[in-house]
């Protein structure tokens, strides 16, 4: 099968990988051609159009926001001139309201739309260990399952209304998000009084709290690893503000995500834009005069 790829930042080449070494033909596009031509390298063939990379029975897309997918794939025409029952697998964090829209618009151009964003991070999509999201109609999701299961260790099906993916990934990202606030904060605390907090972070993660995501951030955060970047800050709090208009618009409360949204400008404006969304947990000590 000839699969189309859009988008190669850091994630998306690492999907992209996947799928090749699956036995995957790719079409790949992405809007700086050095990513392209790196993925181009190991065996795929570069798109000159994003349209020309919709015109297989089935298209990925990783983009970085809101925006990148309207641009690339609504206002580019490129979504009315996809082959018709294509199937468009989108792995991008996106607004429920996109998402929404970008159903409905598929439906009504004759195309088919899967979301499917993943939790992990590039090292994990480049070993097969991702976790995916994915919703969509049910016949939909079944075609493309085996592509799924190329990029991760596991596919979750948490729907058959494509949003409904975006809204579990956007409520994990919150989570972790929160996770991160939390262990700045009580690393901080235990720094105040001479305790390294990578000692407590290895007591946390060897005891209560002996979970991926504490072991992940609470080694980045003891060590203050947090270049290169796995997932740049500002995507972080691009999650962080997603989140709270999908509880805006339900009346759902996210008083705790409104704090990480003034944490995330904080650590924006003391020079963190282009570091690990895991430096969010230096507000803490800087708030503590600890940094």
């Amino acid at each position: 099968m000839t699969i189309g790829f859009i988008g190669l930042g850091n994630m998306g080449s690492a999907i992209a990988g996947r799928l090749m070494k699956g036995g995957q033909s790719l079409v790949v596009w992405n809007r700086s051609p050095a990513a392209a031509e790196r993925v181009a390298s190991e065996g795929a063939r570069r798109a000159g159009t994003p349209a020309e990379a919709l015109q297989g029975e089935v298209a990925f897309s990783m983009l970085a926001d809101d925006a990148a997918i309207e641009a690339t794939l609504v206002t580019s025409g490129a979504l009315k001139s996809a082959r018709q029952g294509m199937v468009h697998v989108n792995c991008a964090t996106v607004s429920v309201a996109l998402a929404e829209r970008l159903e409905a618009l598929h439906g009504e151009l004759g195309l088919a739309y899967v979301a499917a964003p993943v939790l992990g991070r590039p090292d994990a999509a480049a070993a097969g260990q991702l976790h995916v999201l994915a919703a969509g109609q049910p016949d939909a999701v079944a075609k493309v399952r085996p592509l799924l299961d190329l990029v991760g260790q596991r596919v979750w099906p948490v729907g058959d209304h494509a949003p409904m993916a975006n809204v579990v990934k956007l409520a994990c990202n919150f989570a972790l998000a929160s996770a991160i606030e939390t262990l700045g904060e009580a690393g901080a605390l235990a720094k105040a009084y001479g305790v390294e907090p990578a000692a407590l972070f290895e007591v946390m993660t060897g005891s209560l709290f002996a979970a991926p995501a504490y072991r992940v951030y609470g080694g980045l955060i003891g060590e203050r690893r947090f270049e290169p970047a796995g997932f740049r800050l500002p995507l972080g709090m691009k999650d962080v503000r997603l989140a709270l208009e999908a509880g805006e618009a339900k009346h759902a409360p996210l008083p705790i995500a409104s704090l990480l949204r003034d944490h995330f400008l904080a650590a924006i404006a003391n020079g963190d834009a282009d570091k690990d969304w895991s430096a969010l947990a230096m507000t803490a000590f800087r708030n503590a005069g600890l940094a």
